[in-house]
């Protein structure tokens, strides 16, 4: 018989006994799967996560696939944003550019689908990755736990906590194109029973494109403060600023990226992006008996985003010319989610339950004022257009700007669901979820003094079946569902629209998963096989008869395989990586998108990176990322070849300093990362230096 579970206010104790609740009797006794402070942190996998089921889950138990990224593992070669991050993850692609974060996962956008410690992060700007200690990337629909959107997976920044007795560090780096930077992670426990602990620092960068910087800041205190033996208070705050120069990339010319300098822009000396971000995250835990656990999180964002934009739209052929539009816009948003759950565990029959229902009560707010050049009246004037081959960033436009459009946006959500993990036997284990939201949405036009309001509701189940026949071998089934209201996604609607745009129900979308999770070499490595089917089956598509009606008719489609590995291999050596391969589609439309493939995502796609790190002394890294064609836009019209990049890193450490330099790109590859249209296609970065030291004490 299992080890009860036993709930504890520190998510280490969660995660220890909830492990221990889900082994097994001999002969079919599972490995150990609880993580510890003490586990080693070399090894880059993730064994245990929370973004899957809002509860420490043993990944092997979870029905679905789900990728995990150390930050640690990117951040020595210089990658600070998201979408590098994450490349080489199987059927996942960036879709950014630099305004603000885009990620494509299983084929579908998911721009809006972004979290911080489980909570909804949808605003538009570029996350820094230093307060983080890990990214999740939980593929498929995720509406059970969630809410609306994650058609093709979510993205869950898993944030830096105190930890009591931890060493405090200090880093340093600098490398190619001017990059230099300066941060701390400090940690302290003034009492038995607070820990308290502060990232912090300043980025300064140029890029390998004409004209093109940025500068990053951050402050990130937070305490965790053990109230009682039964309650626990993590406080977090985070204040992030990144100040840069925006740049919308080249043009295609002839089905191709333009053939041009990779640092060639086409934007003004004037641009700028300014983005100012800040979060605070409240999280009681408070232990009702030994098996049961109420949570209270509150989560407050705000953003403030302005930006002055000069960028490409279109290229004449017969001239050679770039044409060009000026925005500008300054945007607020201010997002307030509080949530509030149920955990616990009980047997009904011989039949283990880990039970967690919730309530999740969320209010959004969003104030975009949108500028563009006057092209009539006093004062108006054009916007030049540049040179493809020789573009003059001095030619700007200088005339009058005009209010385009001033919005203001409010939503209400609420939200109820619960879960059940359900323990059959020893060998079977079921995953069962439900959701019911309610999503208001009112938006006001205030330059005509109009408003529209719309209510959605939906209901998103979830149900996997997880089955053990070997000690290392977990196979799984799962199958889920989510719901995308009008106006959820960017968060607005336009009010007094022609047709029935704002009268839609929402979007469906609903997954099919099939899979095995295994441990091998003594439980070393572990390796995720996924087959699935992703299907958006009530896709918005215009009326051919009439296209000012918006029809509920369209549909896209997504079907793959995913195999990624991580661990020691022996000794010394580690790997991490995997491969996708994925068809994304349109299989029904009415605007010319019919068959086409979805923009930014590839075929296929992977990575593996092999490492040799010893416990001290000499290390080193070695790894390819691999990414097959891709178009720039959804009509299918301009090609973004496939590449492979080739990295590697070597250090040397001591129980003190650790200091390594990398190389991005060895080989020197022209490739392209993303797009946003066909006009707007984003060069990769040229061989590269990173150096980095790092401090601890």
């Amino acid at each position: 018989m299992p080890a009860p579970f036993r709930l504890v206010p520190f998510s280490l104790g969660l995660s220890a006994v909830l492990s221990a609740g889900f082994s097994y009797a001999a002969p079919t006794t599972l490995p150990a799967t609880s993580i510890s402070a003490e586990a080693e942190a070399d090894d880059p996998r993730v064994k245990e996560t929370s973004t899957a089921t809002r509860t420490a889950t043993p990944v092997r138990y979870v029905p679905q696939a789900i990728d995990s990224v150390k930050t640690a593992n990117v951040m020595d070669y210089g990658t600070n944003d998201l979408g590098t991050a994450l490349s080489g993850v199987p059927n996942v692609s960036s879709g950014a550019d630099t305004r603000f974060d885009s990620l494509r996962i299983r084929g579908f956008d998911a721009s809006n689908d972004f979290y911080l410690d489980g909570i909804r992060d949808d605003s538009q700007y570029v996350r820094d990755l230093h307060n983080i200690g890990k990214i999740e990337v939980l593929k498929g629909p995720a509406a059970v736990l969630y809410g609306r959107g994650s058609q093709g997976g979510i993205v869950n920044r898993v944030s830096k906590q105190p930890e009591f007795g931890r060493r405090s560090t200090i880093e340093a780096q600098g490398g190619s194109e001017d990059l230099r930077s300066l941060y701390a992670d400090l940690s302290t426990d003034p009492t038995d029973n607070i820990s308290l602990r502060l990232n912090m620092g300043n980025m300064d960068e140029n890029s390998f494109r004409d004209g093109v910087s940025g500068n990053r800041q951050l402050f990130a205190p937070s305490m965790s403060w053990q109230l009682t033996p039964d309650l626990n208070w993590l406080v977090q705050y985070e204040y992030s600023r990144y100040n840069r120069t925006p740049d919308r990339g080249v043009p295609g010319v002839n089905g191709r990226p333009a053939d041009v300098g990779r640092g060639t822009t086409y934007g003004s000396d004037h641009d700028f992006i300014d983005d100012k971000s800040q979060s605070l995250r409240s999280k009681l835990s408070y232990e009702l008996s030994d098996n049961w656990q109420l949570r209270h999180t509150l989560g407050v964002f705000k953003l403030n985003s302005d930006f002055d934009n000069t960028y490409q739209t279109g290229y004449t052929p017969a001239t050679h010319q770039v044409t060009r539009q000026h925005w500008q816009q300054d945007l607020t948003t201010r997002n307030v989610f509080n949530n509030v759950e149920l955990e616990g565990g009980f047997d009904t029959f011989a039949l283990e339950h880990r039970l967690l229902t919730g309530i999740e009560v969320g209010s959004q707010r969003r104030d975009p004022t949108l500028y563009n050049a006057a092209t009539s009246g006093p004062g108006s004037s054009p916007v030049p257009a540049l040179d493809l081959f020789n573009p003059n960033r001095e030619l700007r436009h200088t005339g009058r700007m005009q209010v385009a459009s001033n919005n203001h946006t409010e939503v209400e959500s609420r939200a109820v669901y619960v879960q059940d993990q359900l323990r059959l036997n020893d060998q079977w284990q079921v995953l069962a979820g439900l959701r019911y939201d309610t999503f208001d949405i009112e938006s006001t036009n205030q330059l005509r003094n109009i408003s529209e309001d719309r209510d959605s509701h939906s209901t998103s189940p979830r149900v996997g079946l997880v089955w053990t026949p070997l000690r290392d071998h977990s196979f799984y089934a799962s199958w889920s569902k989510t719901f995308s209201p009008v106006g959820g996604g960017l968060i607005g609607i336009t009010p007094g629209a022609t047709g029935n745009g704002n009268d839609l129900s929402p979007e469906l979308t609903k997954q099919k998963e099939i899979g095995v999770k295994s441990d091998w070499l003594d439980d070393r490595l572990s390796t995720t096989l996924a087959i699935y089917e992703l299907e958006l089956y009530n896709r918005r598509t215009s009326d051919p008869l009439d296209p000012t009606i918006t029809l509920l008719t369209g549909k896209q489609r997504s079907r793959g395989i995913e195999l990624t590995g991580t661990g020691r291999i022996t000794g010394n050596w580690y790997v991490r990586g995997g491969m996708g391969i994925q068809d994304a589609t349109v299989e029904k439309d009415n605007n010319g998108f019919e068959g086409k493939r979805i923009s930014d995502v590839a075929k296929r796609n992977g990575s593996l990176f092999v490492t040799w790190k010893p416990e001290m002394g000499w290390y080193a890294e070695t790894g390819l990322t691999l990414v097959g064609d891709r178009y720039a836009d959804n009509l299918n019209t301009v090609m973004m070849p496939g590449y492979g990049r080739w990295d590697a890193l070597a250090g040397f450490r001591q129980k003190d300093w650790d200091l390594r330099a990398a190389l991005n790109n060895i080989a020197d590859k022209e490739y392209y990362e993303s797009a946003t249209s066909q006009f707007q296609i984003q060069p990769g970065a040229p061989r590269s230096l990173v150096v980095t030291g790092t401090y601890s004490f």
